[in-house]
């Protein structure tokens, strides 16, 4: 990377970092986390997601010493139908306690009020795209990616259906060509936990794994993941 991105204390770049994401029946899980870097807790994962449990579920995990991703997916990506009002005020109630936070590219009235508190409060954002049925084209990809650093984001996600090995390879061209301004990429499905080895090798920031059940389709559990990552990244 051209610049040094950190979240919590966890610098990224120097090798992939391992991400333990859960949600309301997983805390428990990601308060221990062994292995990972770093949590990702989905908001949208949680049976009645409302602010102030979410801040006392939030300070729990603080309280395990691992920095903290947040989330609240939207239904069009993979998370619970929720609308946009409820979503910002779960984002708004959570950013005094985390880390980093990651909304949609496409949730634009959303990211427009979401990236500047999150710079003014120190919080690094991550936004992201799923592509739930397929891999698009590499350029239009790289056009996603363009609009997320646009928007403001520190860190570009993107996260696609891979059918085939094709669709890897267009992952991992993608990752090559943005690896300098800060990138995540995974696949999803059958070829998913071959994804979050290969594609860091080419820039990709963060690898995601679950710690109970799995958040996306093709997860590895975090601590398999993080015994992997530990052995073929060595140093």
């Amino acid at each position: 990377m051209d610049r040094e991105v950190a979240i919590g204390g966890v610098v990224l770049g120097q090798r992939p970092r391992v991400v333990a994401a859960g949600g309301e029946p997983e805390l428990d899980a990601l308060a221990r986390a062994d292995g990972a870097d770093l949590v990702e807790v989905r908001a949208d994962l949680f049976d009645d997601p409302e602010p102030g449990a979410m801040v006392a579920a939030l300070r729990r995990l603080r309280a395990a010493g691992r920095p903290i991703l947040f989330t609240v997916r939207a239904a069009a990506e993979g998370g619970k139908p929720l609308d946009e009002a409820r979503r910002k005020a779960l984002y708004d109630a959570a950013l005094p306690h985390v880390d980093a936070v990651d909304a949609e590219i496409v949730s634009t009235a959303l990211t427009v009020d979401l990236v500047p508190a999150a710079r003014n409060a120190g919080k690094l954002v991550i936004l992201s795209a799923h592509a739930l049925e397929a891999t698009p084209p590499q350029d239009g990809l790289m056009s996603i990616v363009d609009r997320g650093f646009g928007l403001g984001a520190d860190v570009v996600k993107l996260a696609t259906h891979a059918a085939s090995i094709e669709d890897v390879r267009t992952l991992l061209a993608v990752t090559l060509a943005a690896r300098r301004r800060g990138i995540v990429t995974l696949a999803m499905g059958p070829l998913g936990p071959l994804s979050r080895l290969v594609l860091p090798a080419a820039g990709s920031l963060l690898t995601y794994g679950h710690v109970g059940r799995p958040t996306a389709p093709g997860q590895l559990a975090a601590a398999e993941l993080a015994d992997l990552i530990r052995r073929l990244y060595a140093g």
